[in-house]
């Protein structure tokens, strides 16, 4: 895998992590009994992105050295897969 590859890896597995990390401990405007004239009452209180960035960023160091491992070195191939392939495929 080369380095592109392996960054454009690391930036999709944050992405996705960081979808899943993002709406967790939000608390609402509503929730908190203070609504700033002019936003929605859903509008987070405090939506703590420098802590939920630094857990996704952890959580995918984790997750793309797993990744990695199996790419790079071969852990699953395609014929590991219990995939059907038509004999006028092979």
């Amino acid at each position: 895998m080369s380095i592109t590859s392996a960054m454009v890896l690391f930036a999709v597995i944050w992405a996705m992590v960081f979808y899943m990390v993002n709406p967790l401990w939000q608390k609402s405007q509503a929730e908190d009994g203070k609504i700033v004239p002019g936003t929605p009452a859903s509008a987070p209180v405090d939506a703590k992105l420098r802590f939920k960035a630094l857990l996704t960023t952890a959580v995918t160091i984790v997750v793309f050295a797993i990744v990695y491992s199996v790419i790079e070195y071969r852990l699953v191939s395609l014929s590991d897969l219990s995939i059907v392939v038509p004999p006028s495929q092979r």
